[in-house]
């Protein structure tokens, strides 16, 4: 659960915030300054990171339910609960094995991407967020923005490497261990890629499903 200090020092970033889809937020009754993160168990074996929240998350007031969430619910689902028909229920029920978060917690007007300014603000919260909140090293990112924010505030050497890893062909395959500097000291995170499951990603499209259940056979066992 968010607490009540950290749910303050990001209403007083958002307020300030251009670009928050404030209309969104007014249609569903909620806060546009109240966070949407996702959280989870302290001891999930695995952190999910995307980049911002939609439509579909204000409305439900949950992360990863929209179009490109559902995507991804549904192949954890299909990884842990194996023969079972998918269902919203099903789906929620597989991501309270998991540790949600985003790049910055509102969702932007049109879902345009966030600055790297405004990441940059958030991260200067989230990173030790998450760091407090969770125990675990194994994060699955999903698309180029969620990658980079990892990147955000670290030394030369440490943006190189994720620079260079980027660059390989197996990224989505391969993964990178890292060292991060975090809350005046440093935390280990080992960062497993994929791309955004976004239908209009048509590069990968075709293609996430299955790279999706090979990260999850990797690192995250069957429920019984």
């Amino acid at each position: 659960m968010l607490s009540p200090a950290d749910a303050a020092a990001l209403a007083t970033l958002a307020r300030d915030l251009r670009g928050v889809d404030r209309d969104c937020y007014a249609r569903h009754g909620r806060d546009p300054l109240q966070p949407l993160i996702g959280l989870g168990p302290v001891d999930a074996p695995l952190c999910f990171v995307g980049r911002d929240p939609g439509a579909a998350e204000v409305a439900q007031w949950r992360p990863f339910v929209g179009g490109s969430g559902q995507q991804i619910r549904r192949g954890l689902a299909a990884h842990l609960f194996a023969g079972r028909d998918y269902s919203e229920d099903l789906g929620l029920r597989a991501g309270a094995s998991v540790f949600w978060m985003n790049t910055v917690p509102y969702k932007p007007i049109d879902n345009k991407p966030w600055p790297l300014a405004v990441r940059r603000q958030f991260h200067a919260l989230l990173l030790p967020l998450l760091a407090r909140h969770w125990r675990g090293r194994d994060v699955v990112t999903f698309g180029t923005e969620a990658f980079g924010w990892f990147g955000i505030g670290q030394s030369a050497p440490v943006r190189e490497a994720m620079d260079a890893f980027w660059q390989k062909p197996d990224r989505f395959e391969a993964s990178l261990p890292l060292q991060l500097a975090c809350d005046g000291g440093t935390r280990a995170f080992t960062l497993h890629p994929l791309p955004h499951p976004s239908p209009a990603n048509a590069q990968w499209k075709k293609r996430f499903p299955g790279l999706l259940q090979l990260r999850l056979q990797q690192l995250l066992p069957h429920l019984p």
